[in-house]
Formats: structure tokens, C-alpha cells, sequence
């Protein structure tokens, strides 16, 4: 049974008093061997005060204004020097390894474990009118002139306002919240003028060291006018921006997604060229250091986290990384080695469900020490901040007719993210052969999109949060046995290559009608085995099947927007029920805590 707020705060307020909350008896070692311990708090959001300076920062809230419901996962598997480490844990083993209380608040935020009733229980987390309270309040609590915040990317994507907006919706919320700097990856598939547009537009700083102009491009560039292209160094965006913080100097360095032209269509934004670029990052960091004499330098990053961990142990004199693009939510900041010292790690989640709050003790020129903590925002908790409320309802009222239409009851919980099909992926898939009328469907492993509760109206909204993308259309095509291995084999190695740096982006790629093994520990060509359609007949590598899918990167697919697909579909079945879950046998995996 759910609560009302007052009633929820009543029992929020007595397990603070119990220690059961986020921030009691936890630790945070800083960089110089310092300690802190936190006091259990009055409620979630008391961050006590350390040091003198206050970092925050959210990412990857994929365009979500409104509180949402968001199931983390339970298949999370990391392969070679990854397997057991941060992210690579879920469920029991990643609240054994954080040392977090099971069946508590914090327990819920972190993992999927008994997610349908604690969601019950504690109600929808993010919201952009929520974290705006909550941000306002820290800035209150810590000084607006010590306090910095930072967004990692993802922002102007996600949603159906977003969509028919092309991320102005998102442009004015974030500079409504009061983001200082941020960089980007799904922000690079609108038309690259609505990029740039949408840049000038926000009043924060954007930076982007890895984002060049191509030689090609740059002898006549047409956004050369635009104040972050520096003709120079060929740089799209600006690399980085100083802020100067109750006397501190701190350098934030932006790396987008490097990516971005193979994850997502090079067509949108045909003059820049991304990469991940270890050396001009070495260079921007030496540089800026010797230049600017910052006292902190930290990178806003959507490389995801392994990349970071690796980025970090090559490129030194960088304090802090803000990861993104994973969507992992890590409670605790990993310390990487390099030849200049140590490196902090972070991730903040997704879709607005966490704020990372990292205070920095700044003495003498160098970080002396750190206190970090990822709160979750539960929308219970936190009053709505009611100029950010009037934003929201009315940058949505133009398309409620459309968002709010209910288009069928979930029967079960409805979910995406993990390594291989989510729920809602299932339903997505099952559309895609139903409608199209194919064998098999094909869906791509992307790590956005919200939760439905079983018993709850599935509307367009909830479709559009799951589907919204600039490349939407459909297709159903012939493709023999072995091109189907060749795709399950190329996105296997794209997220399982021990190698951080060969790692693209994306979980596994989801599929209706088909059913195979995978051993995540090979290497390329050799992950996939056993591929069976439902009725378990073999698949032949050179027969011919025929396959439904969607979002295309390269050429324009012809088929209708995969909106209107699962719209059709759900409005037929009126009760959207998982049918049979095509997730595939996971061998060589026993033991791995990234799988429950």
C-alpha cells in the first residue's frame, strides 16, 4: 500500500533516527589519507558540511521532467580485470561490497531487489521540480559561491517533449536548475544547427575536448562563428572552463561520448569527429595546469565507466572524474593510480534518480581530501519546486493530449535496463514481429527508458520514454542465419571486449522469436551459439528469415516510427503481458556478482 507524503516523511524521519538511511555510519576516505565519518542525519538530505568546496552533478536523465519509476538491473557482468569490480555488481553482492543495509531505502535506490513492493512503498524518484528543491537547498546549506553543478550528458534526449521540442524543453529545465557546465552524447543526434542552437541557448558552459572539425570541413566550417569553435585546434566546443569557488580554482574539462558517430548517425553531424583521444586529453590537463594554475581539475565525462577507470590510470593530474553514459549509480567513488597520484571515479545513475554530491578539501594548491555521497531523489521526500512545476506543465501542455492517451494495463513490471532483455524490451520486440508480421525482431540495447508497475495504465508517454529517438523508423527485411550471428556477435564484443576502449556503448541487443547461448568470457565470433527461433527449430546460417527492427544508424530505414508500432500493438492487446522473455542462456558466468 503506498503512502501519502506526510505519512512517508513520518517514516523516513524514524529510520534516520535508526541509521537506516543514506549518509548514517558510512565512510569516505579522502585523497590524503583523510577520514570522515557522517553523522546519521535529521533526514536524507542533510549533507553535513566538509571542506570548501562542493562539486554536484547528475547525468544521463534522458528529458525526464516528471517523477518516473526506475528498476536498476539485475545483469550487469564485467569480463576480465572488470569482473567483481564497481560497476560490475548488483543485487546482495553490490550492498555487501558498499556496505549498505538490505530492505532500506538506500537498498531500494541501488539494486532491483524486491523492487515492485518497495516501489510501492516509496514512491517515483527524480523529477526535475524535486531535484531542483534539493538543489536549492544544498547550494542554501554549503554557499552558492563554494557550490558548482554539473550535468554529464544525456539531457536533451529521452522523452516526447524533447522530440518535437529538439531539446529546447531540456535547454530551458537545465538552465531553470542552474547547471554550470556540462558535456554531451545523445545531445549530437539532432541536426548538427539545433545543436549548435541549442548550445547558444544555455547559459551554462558546454565542453567538449574529444569533439573536433574534420580537415575536410574546417577550411569552410559554417559554424565558424559560433564562440566555441577554436580554428586553431579545430575544436568544436570549448575543452574546458574555469570556475573560480570561494577562492578555489577549479578547471572542469568536458569529454563527450567518443562514440558518438558509430553508436548513434554520423548523417546528423557529418563535420564533427569524436574519439576518445588520451593524448589531447594529456595535453588539455598539462596545459591548463600550467596555464591557468587551477587548484582542482575534474572532467564531466560520457565515456562510461570502465572507459574511465582506464582513462584514469593513463592520464594523470586529473582529481576528479563525473562519470556517465553507463547509467550506473555507484555509491562510492572508485581511487585509480596513475604516475601523478590517484584519480576519483564516479557514476550518478540515470533518468534524475541520483544527485552526486562531492565536497572537496582544497588547501595549498591540491585536494587534501573528499566526502562523497549519491543521493537518491525520491520524489516523496522533496517537495516540488513550484517555478520549475510551472515549467514543466507548461512546456508539456502542447502535446498532453497525445501523452496521456492510455493505451493498455501492464500486467508485469516493465523494465529495459540489464545486459540482455528487459521486460518492456520484450513488448517492444513482440510489437515489432506482430505488426510487421515477421520471424524475428530485433531491438537495440539501449539503457534509457522508465518503469511501469504491474497494474498500472501504460500511456504514450511511458512509450515515448522507451522508443524517443531521432531515428526512429522501422523496417522488416530478409536476413540469413548468419548475418543475424554476425549482429549478436558484433554488439557481444562491443560489450564484452576485455578491453574498456573497444567497449561502444549499449547493452546486448534485444530480439523476439529467438533464443541462444552466449559465453560473454570468448572473443569475437565465438560469443554465440545455439541460436533457436521460439519453437525451438535451428537456425541455419544460410537460410533466409525474415526480421522486423528499428533504429538504424546508417541509411534512413522506411517503415513507420517505432512509436506508432508499440502504440498499435498495446492498443490491441489492452493488457501487455510478456508473453515468453527471449534472454539468453549465460554460460561460463557462475560466480560473477555482476549476475543474480
Amino acid at each position: 500500500m503506498s503512502l501519502n507524503r506526510r505519512e512517508f516523511v513520518q517514516i523516513m524521519g524514524m529510520a534516520a533516527a535508526a541509521g537506516m538511511l543514506p549518509g548514517c555510519d558510512r565512510k569516505s576516505s579522502g585523497t590524503a589519507g583523510v577520514t570522515t565519518k557522517a553523522k546519521a542525519p535529521n533526514d536524507v538530505y542533510d549533507v553535513p558540511k566538509y571542506g570548501n568546496v562542493t562539486l554536484m552533478h547528475f547525468t544521463d536523465c534522458h528529458a525526464q521532467l516528471l517523477p518516473i519509476y526506475f528498476r536498476e538491473p539485475n545483469v550487469n557482468l564485467g569480463v576480465g580485470p572488470a569482473k567483481g569490480q564497481p560497476p560490475h555488481l548488483v543485487g546482495e553482492k553490490l550492498l555487501q561490497h558498499f556496505g549498505i543495509k538490505p530492505n532500506t531505502l538506500e537498498a531500494h535506490a541501488f539494486t532491483y531487489l524486491n523492487y515492485v513492493e518497495a516501489a510501492k512503498t516509496y514512491g517515483k524518484v527524480g523529477g526535475f521540480a524535486h531535484l531542483r528543491t534539493l538543489i536549492k537547498r544544498l547550494r542554501a546549506d554549503h554557499g552558492p559561491n563554494r557550490t558548482l553543478l554539473m550535468d554529464g550528458g544525456d539531457t536533451w534526449q529521452g522523452s516526447g517533449t524533447a522530440y518535437w521540442t529538439r531539446g529546447k524543453d531540456m535547454v530551458g529545465a537545465t538552465n531553470l536548475l542552474g547547471v554550470d557546465v556540462m558535456t554531451g552524447h545523445w545531445e549530437f543526434t539532432y541536426l548538427d544547427k539545433e545543436v549548435i542552437s541549442n548550445v547558444k541557448d544555455f547559459k551554462g558552459d558546454f565542453v567538449c575536448q574529444n569533439v573536433f572539425v574534420s580537415d575536410d570541413a574546417s577550411f569552410d566550417y559554417k559554424f565558424a562563428d559560433f564562440p566555441g569553435f577554436d580554428e586553431n585546434s579545430q575544436r568544436a566546443f570549448k575543452p574546458y572552463t574555469i570556475k573560480e569557488m570561494n577562492g578555489v580554482r577549479v578547471a572542469v574539462v568536458g569529454q563527450a561520448f567518443p562514440y558518438t558517430p558509430i553508436a548513434n548517425p554520423s548523417r546528423f553531424i557529418p563535420d564533427w569527429t569524436f574519439g576518445i583521444r588520451d593524448s589531447e586529453m594529456q595535453a588539455v590537463i598539462d596545459d591548463l595546469r600550467e596555464t591557468e594554475k587551477p587548484d582542482v581539475v575534474v572532467v564531466i565525462s560520457h565515456n562510461g565507466m570502465d572507459v574511465d577507470l582506464k582513462m584514469a590510470s593513463i592520464v594523470s593530474g586529473i582529481d576528479v572524474i563525473f562519470g556517465g553514459h553507463t547509467h550506473d549509480g555507484v555509491p562510492a567513488p572508485s581511487i585509480v593510480k596513475n604516475k601523478g597520484g590517484q584519480t576519483l571515479v564516479t557514476n550518478a545513475g540515470s533518468n534524475g534518480k541520483f544527485l552526486g554530491v562531492m565536497q572537496l578539501d582544497v588547501r595549498n594548491g591540491k585536494v587534501q581530501g573528499f566526502d562523497y555521497k549519491l543521493l537518491p531523489v525520491f520524489s516523496n521526500l522533496l517537495e516540488p519546486d513550484v517555478e520549475m512545476t510551472s515549467y514543466i506543465e507548461q512546456v508539456r501542455k502542447p502535446y498532453l493530449g497525445k501523452l496521456t492517451e492510455e493505451l493498455a494495463v501492464a500486467e508485469g513490471v516493465l523494465y529495459r535496463r540489464g545486459n540482455f532483455n528487459g521486460t518492456f524490451d520484450q513488448i517492444i520486440c513482440d510489437a515489432l514481429r506482430e505488426v510487421g508480421g515477421a520471424q524475428i525482431s530485433l531491438s537495440p540495447g539501449f539503457r534509457w527508458g522508465t518503469t511501469v508497475l504491474p497494474g498500472d495504465k501504460i500511456t504514450m508517454d511511458n512509450v515515448m520514454d522507451q522508443t524517443c529517438i531521432t531515428y526512429p523508423e522501422t523496417y522488416v527485411r530478409e536476413m540469413s542465419g548468419q548475418t543475424i550471428k554476425d549482429i549478436l556477435e558484433d554488439v557481444a564484443d562491443n560489450l564484452f571486449n576485455t578491453d574498456p576502449y573497444y567497449q561502444q556503448g549499449g547493452d546486448m541487443v534485444r530480439v523476439g522469436g529467438l533464443d541462444y547461448t552466449i559465453d560473454p568470457r570468448k572473443t569475437m565470433g565465438t560469443r554465440i551459439t545455439d541460436m533457436r527461433m521460439d519453437d525451438g527449430e535451428k537456425i541455419e546460417a544460410d537460410k533466409i528469415y525474415t526480421v522486423a527492427g528499428w533504429a538504424t544508424v546508417g541509411s534512413k530505414a522506411p517503415g513507420k516510427p517505432i512509436w506508432e508500432i508499440v502504440a498499435e500493438y498495446l492498443r490491441d492487446e489492452k493488457v501487455a503481458r510478456v508473453k515468453k522473455l527471449n534472454t539468453p542462456k549465460i554460460v561460463g558466468m557462475e560466480g560473477n556478482p555482476g549476475i543474480a
